[in-house]
């Protein structure tokens, strides 16, 4: 995969993207604007949730899995990353910023604050009060921030898990928060939020970003994959192939060239962060794949998209492979078979998702693909474990 930057080791250690008549993707400086339909087919963390990083480990000590993860948001670099993904960060600005009127006069509970930038986007846009939960050593930060920018009068910064804390205002009219993780699900915080949603927010009151889907499509990798698992089949005149198995089991989170995708893009699965239980980020989901073009598949590739439904015009960003790169980049599968796929032909089967069982912050995978075509006819389970 020649513009590939990572490696697997991103997605294990380190943290690892209606009723409107037009859908706006912002880019952030560039629009682009979809039918609905096509875009609900096609196209559809931080500061607490959406910035991670793995956190040192304290030989002999109590701490959690979820302590780590706090943990590692209060590595500066984290923050950094996240700051100069101008698709993710201009992309909040430009809700909050464009649509005034869901925040002018409001109370706004910021759930994985960080450097409490978006708490700071909230209050220049004339939020009544802003509370921002930030669990890690960061929130130190974020209070000087706030106050060095002139806004400790309208933003206060809780430090604590928002499973802890009180609130001193029983209900808030706006929740924002960047939770998502890589493969949307990976070490992402859509628990807490919707746990803050249930105990705080106003009957009439606005989540954001709202909703959320899951895509998945299917790429040639040849040079990529002889490099990263064909690699284990013979070391140095060695046989190491009983790592080739774990290595297929870590999807890699990397950058994948849009020129390597073979077949269409199918969405998945939706999620209503207004209205969704917890459970529904356990799922299983059909998908189907037709060939674009006569060629071989390596891998599948998922991605995201998030959507704030509530603007002025429906915004919100794509971490797809046609889109601008962001930090989540997409999370590829490969396959254990190499699949000689004609145009036309299609790539059925299934997608089982649930949150690991020691740790839920951690995503099990199960994968079901079959193609019967002309020169290859295949049917496979494999497993995928994201840590």
């Amino acid at each position: 995969m020649d513009q590939r930057k990572g490696s697997g080791s991103d997605a294990n250690g380190g943290l690892a993207e209606a009723t409107a008549s037009r859908l706006r993707f912002e880019d952030p400086d560039e629009v682009m604007e979809e039918n609905p339909a096509a875009a609900a087919a096609t196209v559809g963390a931080e500061e607490e949730g959406g910035e991670g990083g793995g956190g040192e480990e304290v030989i002999g000590s109590d701490k959690t899995s979820a302590d780590y993860y706090f943990d590692s948001y209060s590595h500066f670099g984290i923050h950094e990353e996240m700051l100069k993904d101008v698709v993710r960060t201009k992309s909040y600005q430009n809700v909050i910023t464009q649509n005034s009127f869901l925040f002018k006069d409001k109370i706004v509970l910021d759930v994985g604050a960080g450097t409490g930038i978006l708490s700071l986007f909230c209050a220049k846009a004339g939020a009544k009060h802003v509370y921002a939960i930030e669990c890690s050593q960061m929130a130190d930060m974020a209070k000087e921030i706030v106050k060095t920018n002139g806004y400790s009068n309208v933003i206060t910064v809780i430090k604590g898990k928002v499973e802890e804390i009180e609130l001193p205002v029983p209900k808030v009219d706006v929740i924002i928060s960047e939770w998502m993780g890589y493969f949307l699900l990976f070490e992402n915080m859509l628990n807490t939020v919707l746990y803050a949603r249930d105990k705080w927010l106003a009957d009439g009151g606005v989540v954001l970003p709202d909703k959320a889907s899951l895509h998945l499509t299917a790429i040639e990798d040849a040079e990529y994959k002889e490099d990263k698992i064909e690699f284990w089949n013979n070391v140095y005149g060695f046989d190491m192939r009983c790592i080739k198995k774990q290595a297929m089991m870590e999807p890699l989170v990397d950058t994948v060239d849009a020129n390597q995708i073979v077949t269409n893009c199918q969405l998945l699965k939706t999620m209503d962060i207004s209205k969704m239980t917890p459970g529904d980020a356990s799922f299983t989901v059909p998908f189907k794949l037709v060939a674009e073009r006569n060629d071989y598949i390596h891998a599948l590739v998922a991605y995201f998209n998030v959507s704030f439904t509530k603007c002025h015009k429906m915004m919100g960003f794509s971490t797809g492979p046609r889109s601008k790169a962001t930090h989540w980049k997409q999370t590829v599968l490969y396959l254990e078979d190499v699949l000689t796929i004609c145009e036309g032909e299609t790539i059925t089967g299934s997608m089982t998702v649930t949150p690991n069982k020691k740790n839920p912050r951690d995503i099990d995978i199960k994968l079901y693909y079959a193609l019967s075509g002309h020169r290859c006819q295949v049917s496979r389970t494999q497993h995928y474990k994201m840590r």
